[in-house]
């Protein structure tokens, strides 16, 4: 079922999806005699993949699931706040993202750029509260070493000890760690580090199953003070990036209803 889903989503992606309808129109135009369908597919295609080429399209995508959130701080914190102790945090859990074991590169390069980016806010985090401990989810899927492992090497080559990180390694989806990380963390309040466009559905994930995670959306795409360039005006692979993030969460939120996982 796992690679099934990931085989199917990603035909649904912009680039796969444009390409996939553009040479099926070709096929009808130069092996058939629906010559109609075949423009109409063709130009379907085209269409796609010139729409969201444009960051004007994909930034309206993408916003609205980056920006559920506000970032989180330790000042702006309910739950600290409340309780004026810092101890009430005992996890920090960081979701992979990504990576491509190789020995003969180094860690930081095995890993994709969103896992990096969560790994260094999540231990950004953890060093603010003290007595915390750094929970790092992610398996192998087909790798055969688990992201979290690579993550805790990582984070002892940033000085981490050993003993305040936990491994999380059997996971393959946001639902496999949500199921796995529940017997680590239990009933207690937790910060959730992932990828600003991921946090919605992880959290709703998390909570699905009777978990409190805090939100630290962390390497958003979107800022609302990007000024306005001439490349703005030219279709461009980020704006594609872009919409394949955002597509990748709907579709993920959209699966999780139907199983009733939200």
């Amino acid at each position: 079922m796992f690679v099934l889903k990931k085989i199917i989503s990603a035909f649904l992606y912009p680039l796969p999806l444009s390409l996939l309808l553009s040479f099926l129109g070709l096929y009808l135009l130069w092996f058939t005699t629906k010559q109609r369908v075949g423009k109409i597919v063709v130009s379907v295609g085209l269409a796609i993949l010139t729409l969201f080429s444009y960051s004007i399209i994909t930034n309206r995508l993408l916003r609205p699931l980056e920006r559920k959130y506000d970032t989180f701080e330790i000042e702006s914190s309910s739950v600290v706040s409340e309780t004026e102790n810092k101890s009430v945090i005992k996890f920090v859990v960081v979701l992979g993202g990504g990576h491509t074991s190789d020995p003969a590169l180094p860690l930081l390069s095995q890993m994709s750029i969103h896992p990096v980016v969560r790994l260094m806010e999540g231990i950004r985090i953890y060093r603010k509260f003290p007595g915390s401990r750094l929970l790092l989810s992610g398996g192998g899927a087909f790798d055969p070493i688990s992201e979290a492992e690579v993550m805790a090497r990582v984070a002892r080559e940033m000085g981490v000890p050993e003993r305040d990180i936990i491994l999380e390694s059997k996971s393959k989806d946001t639902r496999d760690e949500a199921l796995f990380i529940k017997p680590m963390v239990g009933n207690e309040p937790f910060v959730l580090v992932t990828t600003a466009s991921h946090i919605p559905r992880s959290m709703a994930l998390f909570r699905k199953l009777g978990m409190n995670p805090i939100a630290s959306p962390v390497g958003h795409s979107i800022k609302d003070r990007q000024v306005l360039r001439l490349n703005s005006f030219f279709p461009s692979t980020g704006s594609i990036k872009n919409a394949e993030l955002a597509i990748h969460e709907y579709l993920g939120m959209a699966w999780a209803k139907l199983r009733g996982q939200q």
